[in-house]
């Protein structure tokens, strides 16, 4: 008895352990984008005094510029103007209307929380990204903990605040609210409530396109479920797991009076094909043979290589089948397409490689650990910085 009450507290205390370091590394993280962000708003100021411009009395302005750029613009243009009642014939990357091609969840949300937080609604879409990224940490840690014990649930939830691609979880872009769901998702699917993983994963899809890596997740769970136990009820994930999706494109093409608005708005708007992957490793091989060449092309490579070992770490540490499928979906997802391909932040949205990544990582190796952990963060500065300053990596 004695011997069992010990084994809890020794458990308790570890997981204790674990959530401290989790957030301090959360903590850490976001003063470190920040940083970035103060740094870039710094730079362009002095640019602009070189041309005779007044440096702005604050840095507090040009942060918020940098932490709305890019998609954030585009999020926050639905918050305020809502979707388009029609859409050009043919559209383009300048014109208001091509915010149809973004999801609503994220935008909505927003507009929510705007309603009871006293500020602009760019302070509430700020801060609702900042409460979700510590909630997708503390969920990384929780599924890590429940599949291979304490301390790999503390490096978990360490490399979800670290990892380069984590600045989203800063920025005012919607993989916060996904992934999040995601994980929700994946955590209710391991516990077997068909229902609530469903309903999570109904939200999840309606979040962004790369979303419905969800479903064969649940579907996964099902087949699984069902083959081992004959629990049909777990058909319940994977019917619900596309409505999301459904009804955003029902949704977005009544708005429009188009129906299929969405896809015309991705074709034109964004350009965006198919390469299956050749895009990635061209980028990669042009690192290769001129390593200064483009940034792009070193953060492709170093995107790749991140995906090589989660990879091997997912097979090396068996990680159940709904995780490995949602991870291979997004793999494929992030690889598929011909201008926008392998970056950090759809690295990240492959978050159950971290889970192996941490199970896999030998516990006699903490100093080494240590210094993988501060080459994260400075990864995280750097990346954010390159966003800040070209408004997406170029």
């Amino acid at each position: 008895m004695d011997r069992a009450v010990d084994g809890r507290r020794d458990g308790s205390l570890a997981w204790r352990r674990a959530l401290v370091h989790g957030g301090v590394a959360y903590v850490v993280s976001r003063a470190m984008v920040v940083s970035a962000a103060g740094m870039v708003t710094a730079g362009k100021a002095n640019a602009l005094a070189d041309l005779g411009v007044a440096k702005p009395t604050t840095a507090a302005h040009g942060i918020i510029d940098v932490l709305t750029s890019w998609d954030g613009l585009w999020y926050l243009s639905l918050v305020r103007e809502g979707y388009p009642r029609s859409v050009p014939p043919h559209v383009t990357y300048f014109d208001g209307e091509a915010r149809a091609a973004f999801f609503p969840l994220y935008s909505w949300l927003v507009r929510a929380i705007d309603v009871v937080l006293p500020g602009h609604e760019v302070i509430a879409a700020l801060v609702l990204n900042l409460l979700l990224g510590a909630l997708f940490v503390l969920l990384c840690g929780l599924i890590t903990r429940r599949l291979f014990g304490d301390r790999p649930a503390g490096r978990a939830m360490v490399v979800a605040s670290l990892f380069p691609g984590s600045f989203v979880l800063s920025f005012a872009y919607s993989e916060a609210v996904f992934l999040v769901l995601a994980a929700g998702c994946l955590l209710l699917l391991l516990r077997r409530s068909w229902w609530l993983a469903g309903l999570l994963a109904a939200l999840c899809t309606l979040s962004r396109p790369n979303a419905v890596a969800i479903v064969p997740a649940c579907l996964a769970a099902a087949v699984l479920a069902i083959h081992q136990r004959r629990e049909w009820r777990a058909l319940a994930a994977p019917l619900l797991a596309p409505v999301g999706f459904i009804v955003f494109q029902l949704f977005v093409g009544w708005r429009a009076g188009e129906s299929g608005v969405w896809f015309r708005v991705q074709r034109q708007a964004w350009r965006e094909g198919t390469s299956f992957g050749f895009t990635a490793i061209r980028k990669t091989i042009r690192f290769a043979t001129h390593p200064l060449a483009s940034p792009t092309n070193v953060i492709t490579a170093l995107c790749l290589v991140a995906l090589i070992v989660g990879i091997v770490a997912m097979v090396k540490v068996r990680l159940p089948l709904p995780l490995t499928v949602f991870a291979a979906s997004i793999i494929v997802l992030t690889l598929l397409p011909e201008t926008v391909t392998a970056r950090p932040r759809f690295v990240f949205s492959a978050f159950p490689m971290i889970f192996s990544f941490a199970a896999w990582w030998p516990d006699d190796h903490e100093e080494l650990w240590g210094i993988l952990m501060a080459m994260c963060g400075a990864g995280l500065v750097l990346v954010t910085a390159l966003y800040g300053h070209f408004a997406a990596i170029p």
